[in-house]
């Protein structure tokens, strides 16, 4: 089935057509200010995170991506269910914008959540090039005062003449990873970017809660909200105000442990889909996850803390709602971090979402390979080829088990679709992506109801761009 097949646009009509929201990102290279630190990147729009996009599920978004990159560019819209074709995978379901030009991006939006808004072209998320999506609940069952969006990011693009293109050469030994990517030889242009820019090569690392290193990349800085620690971004409140955080992590290569001192944290969503609520100290968050939780604000300044899992470092935002005392210094380290981590394996879906025991009509396994000596990143195997499928039909439920047999964690996402994770008793989370630690197994379900060829792929950008994608395409009946 392509991604334009006359399956996908019934599918898409079904959705209904509410009002139009429409908006425009332009895709441009720009000087950003991190916080006394000044450095050239992409971005959309000027801003580190992109402008926040805030539409309302029944609405039909309407974005057009206009390049002025150097080079081609997509835009993908992370854990939504959406049309096949405006899904934003460059030679899949679309050909990259071509400096100059623009693409319009339209399709309805049939479910709320916190999503997230990035280039799927090459290693270009690892720069600028992300904003948060926010998709209200007309009918909203949680009471709060306030909402505070944090994106977390790690960041090297522009840093000493480092760029995410030619820290995957580093990591690749110099040598270029060849995939079939469908746009020719090699399929994009950050293969041929030189190493440039000291080593970026994380050498020792190590996180409990990942059973092995925390990711492949040191970067120099770590971000909540555009911002470093030592200038962080301050959310202003009132003692007593119950504050919605929609926590995303818009990293490359780190996953983070977030708590905010003084306080607990009452998990209501993770991937836009609702949880039965539960407490926690804090959350551990793999790239391109997104939680929200509930707070209510005591009286003072608060750090909010992300920690770099594994690597030594942190992001630091501010809750205040005392005027009158300074900020907190940059290593704060909150008893929080140490405390209860709730996975999200161990929450249990809201009853409106959860999975009937129905037994699944299609069984998929893959295996997760490859290592950090040769970095040869795949599944079974197989480098990534655009030609790879592994069949669905509509209407079957599809259980895939993903087995890894490498000595890291990996983030596995899959588009337009959201799943739930078996295994755990009667769990059955929610997600879209999901960690899967080493030498183990992670085993979710998914209705195959939404046509078309959708990417299943690692999150950690540079494995991704090593080899560790697939597709799943649905047959045509």
């Amino acid at each position: 089935m392509n991604p334009s097949d006359p399956e996908v646009l019934a599918v898409e009509r079904e959705r209904g057509s509410g009002p139009v929201r429409t908006f425009r990102f332009t895709a441009a290279e720009t000087s950003v200010d991190l916080g006394g630190k000044t450095v050239r990147t992409w971005t959309y729009g000027h801003d580190v995170p992109g402008k926040e996009v805030r539409v309302t599920a029944g609405d039909i978004l309407d974005l057009t991506l206009v390049n002025h990159l150097p080079v081609g560019t997509t835009l993908h819209t992370h854990g939504a269910r959406l049309r096949c074709d405006m899904d934003g995978v460059p030679w899949l379901t679309q050909a990259p914008i071509e400096p100059g030009a623009d693409f319009r991006y339209r399709f309805a939006v049939s479910h709320p959540g916190t999503y997230l808004l990035h280039s799927h072209e090459g290693m270009q998320l690892d720069r600028g090039l992300y904003a948060p999506l926010i998709v209200e609940d007309p009918k909203e069952p949680l009471s709060y005062d306030r909402e505070w969006v944090v994106v977390l990011d790690d960041w090297l693009d522009g840093v000493a003449g480092s760029t995410p293109d030619g820290v995957l050469l580093q990591l690749h030994k110099g040598k270029a990873p060849r995939m079939d990517m469908g746009g020719g030889p090699s399929g994009h242009a950050h293969h041929d970017t030189p190493a440039r820019g000291p080593s970026r090569i994380l050498r020792h690392s190590h996180s409990t809660l990942l059973d092995g290193m925390g990711g492949n990349v040191a970067y120099p800085y770590y971000l909540v909200n555009g911002r470093l620690p030592h200038a962080p971004s301050v959310f202003r409140a009132r003692p007593g105000d119950r504050i919605r955080l929609r926590i995303i992590n818009a990293g490359g290569d780190t996953p983070f442990r977030v708590a905010l001192g003084g306080h607990e944290l009452t998990v209501t969503h993770t991937d836009g889909y609702p949880v039965k609520h539960r407490t926690t100290d804090a959350l551990l968050l793999g790239m391109s996850e997104r939680y929200d939780v509930l707070v209510t604000a005591k009286d003072g300044v608060f750090p909010l803390v992300a920690l770099a899992e594994g690597k030594n470092a942190r992001a630091l935002a501010v809750l205040r709602t005392d005027r009158s005392r300074g900020l907190p210094p940059p290593s704060v380290h909150p008893d929080e971090l140490d405390r209860r981590v709730v996975p999200a394996r161990r929450m249990a879906p809201d009853d409106s979402v959860a999975y009937s025991d129905r037994e699944p009509d299609r069984h998929i396994r893959i295996k997760l390979t490859g290592n950090m000596k040769q970095y040869n990143w795949a599944f079974d195997h197989r480098p990534y080829s655009v030609e790879q499928r592994h069949p669905v039909r509509q209407g079957e439920r599809v259980r895939l088990t993903l087995i890894n047999a490498t000595d890291m964690w990996h983030p596995i996402h899959l588009h337009g679709h959201t799943f739930a994770l078996m295994g755990f008793g009667d769990t059955g989370t929610r997600k879209d992506t999901a960690i899967v630690l080493p030498h183990r197994k992670l085993v979710f379900d998914f209705y195959a109801d939404n046509p078309g060829l959708w990417m299943l792929h690692c999150h950690n950008q540079y494995h991704s761009e090593s080899g560790m994608m697939t597709i799943l395409g649905y047959l045509k009946n």
